[in-house]
């Protein structure tokens, strides 16, 4: 086990500080942050900022210049050592003279983990890894999970009563939770590839599904809609948006022909997935097609049934929930749909990793049991 000092532990806490910077701007690579020190002062820092950017080590290196050379440097992940959008950063490092690479966590990529530092020890430099490994590996989720199945990270996100409703009897639901949540909300999508709701959210709210962040405009996640008999209108307000993402529609392969040159020719995209043996549309294949089109993260909003099918199939890696101090009734519309489920030790759990105050709401943040 290699033995770090106080001052490799500030340093590479720095660097994951850095790395945050490109939360919800990086997909489909990583967030990754890096720092150059030199006799124990910090000589330079930077992160990876958008897919085609530099990376966070070469925006280091050309902040430290010469400097660099004798100097180590701690990153969150390992060096790339293939070309890919920018060329390998391994040669970046070793041109600059680099004494010692300290690195949080090996490339989760299995046809690439552990060749950067095998090609950076096999030319004389040191290299050390597992550094805050798990603080490292939370800042990469999405990626991960991506890169080793080709699925997105899916997280499930819902504003609820204490008596687990997202609306009356009605279906009235503006608005259950309070400003700030509704805020910290915008805070998600602006940080996720993609956001999802059923068609049933889609016809009774007609959302427009955008990032409207705090302090200015988000970047707009891909809309997703799953309308498996294409009811949702060609004049519906996320088809009449000025927007940069687009708004993919998936129905089943019976969907009227008519109704989905329709809806193609106000700006959707209409894909066709089989459906389970539920009725539903098969959600594997709409987060397969999600993947292979690099979507890295993605946002459930509901409604209920969707929620369900998802949960019975074991589809969430997270939770954010919402929960307001209201009362709506047994009547109203529940949170989550039918799981058919008898006994107590049956029911779909995540493993709670944070709480928080919004307003008057309270915010809980979780894990369900996937590895990533």
């Amino acid at each position: 086990m290699t033995d770090y000092d106080d001052q490799d532990f500030r340093f590479m806490r720095l660097a994951i500080r850095e790395a945050r910077k490109g939360l919800g701007k990086t997909s489909p690579n990583p967030c990754v942050g890096a720092v150059v020190v030199k006799d124990g002062t910090l000589i330079a820092k930077g992160c990876h900022r958008k897919a085609g950017m530099p990376h966070a080590e070469v925006n280091a290196l050309a902040m430290a210049g010469r400097d660099a050379k004798g100097a180590t440097i701690y990153v969150t992940l390992e060096p790339c050592n293939h070309t890919g959008r920018t060329p390998p950063c391994t040669a970046k490092i070793l041109a600059a003279g680099v004494r010692r690479v300290v690195t949080g966590m090996d490339d989760p990529n299995p046809l690439v983990s552990g060749g950067g530092n095998a090609y950076l020890a096999d030319r004389g430099v040191s290299v050390t890894t597992g550094l805050l490994a798990e603080e490292c590996r939370q800042l990469n989720r999405p990626f991960i999970k991506h890169v080793t199945t080709g699925l997105p990270w899916v997280i499930m996100k819902a504003g609820l009563s204490v008596d687990g409703r997202i609306a009356t009897r009605s279906g009235h639901s503006n608005w259950v939770t309070c400003d700030d949540s509704r805020r910290y909300v915008h805070r998600l999508r602006d940080r996720v590839d993609a956001i999802l709701v059923g068609s049933g959210t889609a016809l009774a709210d007609d959302p427009s599904l955008t990032a409207r962040p705090a302090g200015g405009r988000g970047r707009d996640p891909l809309r997703v809609v799953l309308d498996s008999s294409l009811q949702l209108s060609a004049r519906a307000k996320m088809l009449q948006l000025e927007s940069e993402a687009p708004t993919w529609i998936f129905c089943g392969p019976d969907a009227d022909v008519a109704k989905r040159e329709e809806l193609a020719a106000a700006g959707a995209v209409v894909k066709r997935v089989a459906k389970d043996p539920l009725g539903g549309l098969e959600l594997t294949a709409v987060l397969r097609e999600l993947g292979r089109a690099e979507i890295t993260s993605l946002l459930v909003e509901g409604g209920g049934g969707i929620h369900a099918a998802f949960l019975r199939q074991g589809f969430y890696d997270a939770a954010s929930l919402f929960i307001a101090p209201i009362f709506i009734g047994s009547e109203g519309v529940p949170v989550v749909g039918e799981l058919a489920i008898d006994r107590i030790d049956q029911g779909k759990c995540f493993r709670v990793v944070r709480t928080r105050r919004l307003g008057c709401d309270v915010m809980i943040e979780g894990l369900f049991g996937n590895p990533y």
